[in-house]
């Protein structure tokens, strides 16, 4: 074990999960208040046909001409969630479940159409599904690298935008806030972060690195600038701890193992959130009860002169 963490490959890919972590974090914190934790699930699934194209097209596994195929197909699903949104009486959450749907089964029927031709069964576009970031070389870490801190870099520069796009849409549009670009830069830093991580964590469970560090951030502070600092703590330590776990065994997939560290995180942050954690609300609770049977139930020592003075009388 001590070797292959010793090895300049595996710390390479440690890293690369720590700030894909990260960047996930945080923008799992804009869908989050955005109310779309939906929409990463519909487009993790939705970049699988792009992959799978990318592939059959170059014939090779290129992980930046993947990602623009992924990022194209992702992208065609969100424009095609808004479509039907807008043009019929569909709600938003039944479009991305039909999206995910339809194009997460075209990815598959892809994806084994490809695996039966020649030189495909040694393609590993299968790691996409459930992510193998083992099988990442030098080249394909430092690309997802400079793509993830791009994001975290936009999040960061326009944190006041985004303040105010997420909280105060009418107000941020009466500074002369586009409110059209914004939703374009939020959906493609969404996009981008989805697309970059689908090879370490897989499609399917892309959506869980995006969600649960945002909501288990939101257990331990009501402030967004600290939510957004902790759910990026909590997804790179996720991203790491799992990733780590994953090398201990021969071709562990990273995904599993990521999302498993991340529903620990929150199940701390659930019981013990110093904001909204079980435990905590539990003691307020029980300290409220206790405050209103004393102001119900006055100390009877008070009342004792009075009732001496009756008892002296009598």
């Amino acid at each position: 074990m001590m070797n292959s963490l010793l090895s300049p490959n595996t710390q390479w890919v440690l890293l690369s999960t720590l700030i894909l972590g990260m960047a996930a974090g945080m923008i799992g914190c804009l869908a989050y208040w955005k109310r779309q934790s939906l929409m990463s699930d519909a487009l993790s699934h939705a970049a699988l046909p792009g992959v799978v194209v990318a592939f059959a097209l170059t014939g090779s596994k290129n992980l930046l001409v993947m990602i623009l195929g992924a990022a194209v197909s992702a992208l065609i699903g969100a424009w095609m969630i808004q479509w039907i949104r807008s043009s019929s009486r569909i709600k938003e959450d039944t479009a991305m479940g039909m999206i995910l749907s339809v194009f997460f089964g075209l990815g598959i029927m892809l994806l084994t159409i490809v695996n039966r031709t020649a030189g495909g069964n040694q393609s590993g576009l299968d790691n996409f599904i459930f992510g193998q970031a083992a099988s990442m070389v030098r080249k394909d870490v430092v690309t997802m690298l400079i793509l993830a801190v791009l994001v975290m870099l936009v999040v960061f520069i326009g944190f006041k935008e985004w303040k105010l796009f997420l909280f105060d849409p009418d107000f941020a549009k009466g500074l002369g806030l586009n409110s059209r670009l914004m939703n374009s830069l939020y959906m493609g830093v969404l996009v981008l972060v989805i697309v970059i991580g689908i090879q370490a964590v897989g499609v399917i469970l892309m959506a869980a690195m995006l969600i649960i560090p945002a909501v288990s951030a939101r257990y331990w502070t009501q402030s967004f600038r600290m939510m957004v600092i902790l759910s990026a703590i909590f997804g790179g330590g996720s991203g790491f701890v799992g990733t780590l776990v994953s090398t201990m065994g021969k071709g562990w997939p990273t995904g599993p193992f990521i999302v498993v560290a991340s529903s620990v995180l929150f199940t701390i942050s659930l019981v013990f959130g110093a904001e909204k954690g079980l435990l905590t609300q539990a003691l307020l609770l029980r300290s409220q009860k206790k405050e209103h049977m004393e102001a119900a139930n006055p100390n009877p020592s008070v009342l004792s002169p009075r009732l001496s003075e009756r008892g002296s009388n009598q």
